[in-house]
C-alpha cells in the first residue's frame, strides 16, 4: 500500500529596518515593524487562514483518514501571534482532530547547526518548548533550516532524542535509488530518514500555475495517479510544501484549493493513505543506510549550502555572526538575547546571494533589499550594534579562556555566597524558632500559675468545716 506524508513549512523572519552606519551605537532597534506587520497579516488572509480551514474540512470530511504536519519556526510563531492572533486559535482546532503532528526545528530558521553545537541545541529546545505551551505537542521528529544535514548532524540529532529527521532526497545523493524509502543515516544507524520527493513536491510549489509547463493544468486526479503509479514496494511519498502554496504564491484563482480539497477522496479511490511522519517510522522499516560527507540541502539547484554561504560576503557576515556567540551564551540581557535569535535567520543570508539565472531569480523574489550589496551592508551595520552591546557587558579585548575563568571565579563566589546566605537564612530560622518556643514556654508557666491561683480557695474550704463537726460530737456526748 502507498502512502503520503504531506508537510507544510511556515517560516517568517523579523526583516530588519534600514539602519545606517550613523545608527550604530545610537539606534539599538533593528526592526521594520511596519513591513513585518503587513507581510505576515497578508499572507495569513490570503494563505494560512483559509489553508487552516481547508484541512480542517478536509479532515472531517475524509472521516479523519487525512493527516499532515506541520514546520513552523519560532520567528514565524513570534510574528503571528503578535498580529494574526486567531491563528494560533485555528492551529489549535487542527490539533483538537488528532490528525496534525508538529515537527521539531531551530528557533530563528537558523544555520546554527553548521555553526555552533551548543547553540543548535539551545534553538532546538527553545523551538520545541514554545510548540509545547502553545499546542501540547512535544515533536519527535526533525526538519532542520531548509533540510540542511550530513552525519555529523544526524549524529547531533540522534543524540537529541529525536526517532527520525526529515531531509532533501537530493540525486546526487541518492543516484539511482529513490526517495521513497525510510533509510538510515551512517552518523546515526538507529535514527530513520524521510527524504522529500523533489519533483511531486515542486509539481504543487513550482509548476502548479504555469501555463507553460506540458503538464498544465495538474488536476488532483492526474497528480494521484502519478504517486499510485510508483512501484508497490516503495513504501512512503514525502511531499513537503511551504504553507504560501496554498493561497499566496498559488492565489486562490489557480484553483489550488479545489485541487487540494479533492486529492483525499481520490487518494482513497487509489488506495493511498495519509500519514504522519511519526505513524510513518513506526510502522515502516528502513531499506538502506545513506552516507550523506558533505552539507546537502533543499535549496537551489546545487542543493547544498551555497544559497547561504555561497560568497565572500555571507561568509564574512556568518563568520562575524558566531564570532561572538560565546559570550552570547553567557548574557542574561533578555533584549540581547532575542536580538541574537533574530540576527540568526537564514533569510539575512540568503538575501545576500549574488546568484544568477534561475537560483538568482528565487533570491531576488524573497529579498526586500535592491542588490546583495545593499542587503550586506545594512545587516553588518545592525550587527556592528549589536557586537558593541555585546562587548559592553563582555569585552571582545579579553581572551575567551580567560574570561571563561573569569566568570567560573564569579560564579563560585556567588556559589558561596548563596550558601552563606543560606546558613544565615538557617540561623534566623533557628533563632526565631527559639524566640517563639521561649514565648511559648513562658505563657504556659504564666497560664499554668493562673490555673493553680484560680483552683486553690476550692482545695481551703473543706479545712474550715472540720471545727464544726468536732463542736456536734462534743454535743452529742453530753
Amino acid at each position: 500500500m502507498n502512502a503520503v506524508c504531506l508537510y507544510f513549512k511556515i517560516h517568517q523572519p523579523f526583516r530588519l529596518k534600514r539602519y545606517r552606519f550613523f545608527d550604530i551605537g545610537n539606534d539599538h532597534y533593528y526592526y521594520d515593524d511596519f513591513s513585518n506587520d503587513e507581510i505576515i497579516t497578508k499572507i495569513a488572509q490570503r494563505s494560512y487562514l483559509p489553508a487552516n480551514e481547508l484541512l480542517f474540512q478536509m479532515i472531517n470530511d475524509s472521516g479523519r483518514k487525512f493527516k499532515c504536519a506541520f514546520s513552523i519556526s519560532g520567528t514565524a510563531i513570534e510574528q503571528l501571534q503578535q498580529y494574526v492572533p486567531e491563528f494560533i486559535d485555528s492551529m489549535r482546532k487542527l490539533v483538537d482532530t488528532g490528525c496534525v503532528e508538529f515537527l521539531s526545528e531551530t528557533y530563528d530558521h537558523s544555520l546554527a547547526s553548521i555553526a555552533n553545537e551548543e547553540e543548535f541545541r539551545r534553538q532546538v529546545e527553545q523551538h520545541d518548548k514554545l510548540i509545547y505551551e502553545l499546542f501540547g505537542i512535544k515533536p519527535k521528529v526533525f526538519c532542520n533550516t531548509e533540510f540542511i544535514f550530513n552525519d555529523e548532524i544526524a549524529s547531533t540529532i540522534n543524540s537529541m532524542g529525536f526517532k527520525a529527521v526529515l531531509t532533501e532526497g537530493a540525486r546526487h545523493i541518492l543516484g539511482w535509488k529513490s526517495p521513497n524509502y525510510v533509510y538510515t543515516s551512517a552518523g546515526a544507524p538507529k535514527m530513520k530518514m524521510l527524504l522529500r520527493n523533489a519533483k511531486l513536491s515542486e509539481d504543487i510549489a513550482k509548476r502548479f500555475a504555469d501555463s507553460s509547463w506540458h503538464e498544465y493544468p495538474l488536476t488532483a486526479d492526474k497528480y494521484v495517479s502519478w504517486i499510485a503509479q510508483s512501484p508497490k514496494e516503495e513504501q512512503i511519498t514525502n511531499i513537503f510544501l511551504n504553507y504560501e502554496v496554498l493561497g499566496d504564491s498559488n492565489p486562490r484563482e489557480t484553483g489550488i484549493f479545489d485541487f487540494f480539497r479533492a486529492i483525499p477522496r481520490f487518494a482513497a479511490e487509489n488506495g493511498i493513505e495519509f500519514w504522519t511522519p511519526s505513524e510513518a517510522v513506526s510502522k515502516l522499516k528502513p531499506v538502506d543506510i545513506i552516507s550523506i560527507t558533505h552539507l546537502i540541502s533543499g535549496a537551489d539547484e546545487a542543493r547544498d549550502t551555497s544559497a547561504w554561504l555561497g560568497n565572500q560576503l555571507q561568509n564574512e557576515a556568518f563568520n562575524k555572526l558566531y564570532s561572538v556567540s560565546e559570550r552570547v551564551h553567557l548574557c542574561s540581557d533578555k533584549r540581547l538575547l532575542q536580538d541574537w535569535n533574530y540576527l540568526q535567520s537564514s533569510d539575512h543570508f540568503f538575501y545576500m546571494s549574488t546568484k544568477h539565472f534561475g537560483d538568482g531569480a528565487v533570491h531576488a523574489m524573497f529579498s526586500p533589499y535592491e542588490s546583495p550589496y545593499q542587503a550586506f551592508t545594512n545587516y553588518m551595520n545592525v550587527l556592528a550594534d549589536f557586537i558593541v552591546r555585546v562587548e559592553e557587558q563582555f569585552p571582545l579585548t579579553i581572551e575567551n579562556e580567560e574570561l571563561n575563568a573569569l566568570l567560573t571565579t564569579i560564579k563560585n563566589q556567588e556559589s558561596e555566597i548563596e550558601m552563606l546566605n543560606k546558613e544565615l537564612r538557617a540561623l534566623k530560622a533557628a533563632k526565631i524558632d527559639a524566640e517563639v518556643n521561649e514565648a511559648a514556654l513562658k505563657e504556659k508557666k504564666s497560664a499554668t500559675k493562673k490555673t493553680a491561683a484560680k483552683k486553690a480557695p476550692a482545695k481551703k474550704a473543706p479545712a474550715k468545716k472540720a471545727p464544726a463537726k468536732k463542736a456536734a460530737t462534743k454535743k452529742d456526748a453530753k
